[in-house]
């Protein structure tokens, strides 16, 4: 992880330097948006902008949103939509829906926003909750592995709701709105709050130091996720292009993942192309609980693979789970092209889409924001 939202980094420098600071964030996307949940816009009273949260397209709107709440208005939740007559004339072109929470920063939320500044360069996760609603609409809490800090400001009860809720997000990975009672019942819908969720980067383990891993784990890296690459054989793995790209461990992929526990938005990538190192990590890799388990080599290898692995006791649906040949039918020929390849389908499997092209298909382009799982 370890990169500071600039939004978060700008707000706490801004308000130390004695600014009034105004935050629309993008709380919700419905259908297409170029950006996710969680993207900031700062409006300060001197009249610095940093940050978007559609690229351009309601920008200007939210601007002068912003001077209404420096001007004294209450915080709002304003909705863009391309079947809004608002929306049409800031042209919102993407075809999509977006809710974003206007409010001024108050000066005590700066220690929150230190906070969390501070858990993600350290490179730990962070929770940061907005109330959407109420007298209190803008209070701010974060969440840390550590405790909390900062209030809500409405009852205790709705700030140990929202902490417990915060860390579940952390662990999905996921951000979103969540409601409660008005004295922080979990199960009323009186009071919003917007919970953005700061994740650990999700972890790739590539094992076999070839040219494919090195291709991998450049493009991998600069997508989101802490690669490590993994070699039993340090006369393979020592030259630095691939420490230059990756961290890079010497050591068998058994011992290598043993207690290992992964996660649904982590990958293992097999590349060894030798039976006495992919098949421990392939067995190891399934047991780890990856989201994305994938293999090079051909089919053929693959079937044969797949009978020894039954024979040491790995059941069909285990085996299922293998994505070999990994990556999606481009034609890749190159290291680099077969990256693409590779990529492409861990990221169609996360979001749980075909692959298939665009023009080809129906429905939003961008996956439905997944849903929590409940506590």
């Amino acid at each position: 992880m370890g990169v500071v939202p600039s939004s978060q980094a700008i707000a706490s420098e801004w308000l130390a330097a004695g600014r009034r600071v105004v935050a629309a964030t993008l709380i919700e996307r419905i259908g297409s948006a170029p950006l996710d949940p969680g993207a900031e816009m700062l409006v300060s009273d001197d009249g610095r902008i940093e940050g978007t949260v559609t690229g351009g397209c309601v920008e200007g709107a939210l601007a002068q949103e912003a001077q209404a709440i420096l001007g004294g208005q209450a915080p709002r939740v304003s909705t863009y939509g391309i079947s809004d007559e608002e929306a049409a004339g800031v042209g919102l072109m993407c075809g999509g829906t977006v809710r974003v929470f206007v409010h001024e920063i108050a000066a005590d939320a700066a220690p929150v926003l230190d906070a969390v500044r501070g858990e993600l360069e350290a490179g730990r996760p962070v929770a940061l909750a907005t109330l959407l609603d109420g007298e209190r609409a803008g209070a701010k809490l974060a969440v840390t592995e550590s405790g909390v800090v900062g209030s809500l400001g409405v009852t205790e009860l709705l700030d140990r709701s929202v902490a417990r809720d915060a860390r579940g997000f952390l662990d999905e990975g996921i951000s979103r709105v969540r409601r409660y009672g008005g004295g922080g019942e979990v199960m009323g819908d009186e009071l919003a709050v917007y919970i953005q969720a700061f994740a650990t980067r999700p972890r790739m383990i590539i094992f076999g130091a070839i040219d494919f891993s090195v291709a991998v784990a450049r493009l991998a890296r600069e997508v989101g996720y802490e690669v490590t690459i993994c070699d039993a054989r340090e006369a393979f793995a020592s030259s630095p292009r691939f420490s230059d790209v990756a961290e890079v461990v010497i050591d068998w992929p058994d011992r290598f993942m043993e207690g290992r526990e992964l996660g649904p938005r982590d990958v293992v990538l097999v590349f060894t192309h030798d039976r006495k190192f992919d098949e421990p990590a392939l067995t190891a890799a399934l047991a780890s609980g990856a989201g994305y388990v994938g293999a090079l080599g051909s089919r053929r290898t693959h079937e044969q693979r797949r009978e020894r692995l039954l024979e040491a006791g790995l059941d069909e649906a285990e085996i299922d789970r293998i994505h070999a040949p990994c990556g999606l039918d481009l034609g890749a020929r190159t290291p680099e092209e077969t990256a693409v390849s590779i990529l492409a389908e861990v990221i169609a499997v996360r979001t749980g889409r075909s692959g298939e092209s665009l023009s080809r298909t129906e429905g939003p382009i961008h996956p439905p924001e997944k849903e929590p799982t409940p506590s």
